[in-house]
């Protein structure tokens, strides 16, 4: 296994390529060493910083894999996927298809998938897999430079940071650090941390403007309802505790935050403004989680370019990791499909 690009070694057109994320949780000196057995010799890569992400993604270009696999969670996936198109570009060459394993935070890609999520399923997927894997096109939206299935602004990104901040807690703690989960810490931090911050501080202030195709305002049970919304035209203005945008259904953990995403137009992504109460979420939370909450002040779209405008420096997460503070942020549909290997045909 390589922890970084070193002298090309041939062409690998039939062969897949597995990027882990060495600073992941789960991914161990043993989880190396299996993979190490699954995988073909020089196919394993970790990648520990943005600066090795760089140099793996230049030579799995300059080998023309075919297939490559990431592990290490949502971030990890835009991360590499964002380098590899980027340098395929460059180069003036087809990106590979793209697969997931489940091996970090949230997953939510996993989930929408249909990716192995247990260790007998990942390597069992992995062992399917082949240039010739099934596979099918999938949409993703490029945010300040970085393509990714999902990103936004308010609660999620608070809630990341709480989730983080819980997790850091409960690692250090005897007994349970070494049995708390991800999902423990997010049904920890939400509850505990982020809803009850949201309920008794000013709601964050956003206008989010149409800058692209008309945009088709949804009704509660995801029905096209009103007038298209105009270019230039404002979508919403005011206060609220989230704006998200996703081409997929799932945020963390299978929360099904965008319950009209399997049904959009594949030139749309989702657009969601949370501007309910979040005590309301709260009484609710079940089935948020489900996605069959439905509220007045749950605003739903199809977009494909939308530029958000904070009234304030506002935090935001792209793909599950923090994307750092701004008073801007545009999310607009990337003009070309990546290819994701189709696990369900596996």
């Amino acid at each position: 296994r390589r922890s970084s690009a070193s002298r090309r070694v041939g062409h690998k057109t039939g062969r897949v390529a597995v990027v882990l994320n060495g600073n992941a949780r789960q991914v161990t000196d043993q989880l190396v060493e299996s993979f190490d057995q699954v995988v073909g010799r020089g196919d394993l890569f970790l990648s520990r910083s943005l600066e090795e992400a760089q140099r793996i993604a230049l030579e799995i270009v300059d080998d023309e894999y075919a297939v490559v696999l990431t592990g290490g969670g949502d971030g990890t996936f835009v991360q590499m996927v964002t380098a590899i198109t980027r340098e395929a570009r460059l180069h003036d060459r087809e990106p590979p298809a793209f697969g997931l394993l489940k091996l970090g935070t949230g997953n939510s890609l996993a989930w929408a998938l249909g990716a192995g999520t247990s260790g007998d399923g990942m390597f069992a997927d992995l062992a399917k897999l082949s240039e010739r894997s099934p596979r099918r096109d999938f949409r993703l939206i490029e945010v300040q430079d970085l393509l990714t299935p999902f990103a936004g602004a308010g609660f999620d990104a608070l809630g990341l940071k709480h989730f983080h901040e819980v997790r850091d807690l409960m690692r250090r703690l005897p007994w349970i650090g070494k049995r708390a989960t991800g999902a423990v810490s997010y049904a920890v931090s939400i509850p505990t941390r982020t809803i009850p911050e949201l309920a008794f501080r000013p709601g964050m202030r956003v206008r989010i403007v149409n800058r692209g195709e008309p945009i088709t305002r949804l009704d509660a049970e995801g029905h096209p309802t009103g007038s298209p919304i105009q270019v230039d035209d404002t979508v919403f203005e005011g206060p609220c505790i989230a704006a998200l945008a996703s081409t997929i259904p799932y945020w963390g953990f299978g929360a099904k935050v965008f319950p009209f995403a399997e049904g959009r137009p594949d030139d749309r992504f989702c657009l969601r403004v949370v501007a309910t109460h979040p005590l309301r979420i709260a009484a609710h939370m079940l089935s948020a989680w489900r996605g069959t909450f439905r509220d007045e002040d749950l605003i739903d779209f199809y977009a494909d370019d939308v530029e958000f405008e904070f009234e304030d420096p506002t935090a935001i997460e792209i793909g599950g990791d923090p994307g750092g503070m701004t008073r801007s942020m545009r999310a607009h549909l990337h003009p070309e499909p990546i290819k994701l290997i189709d696990y369900s045909s596996l």
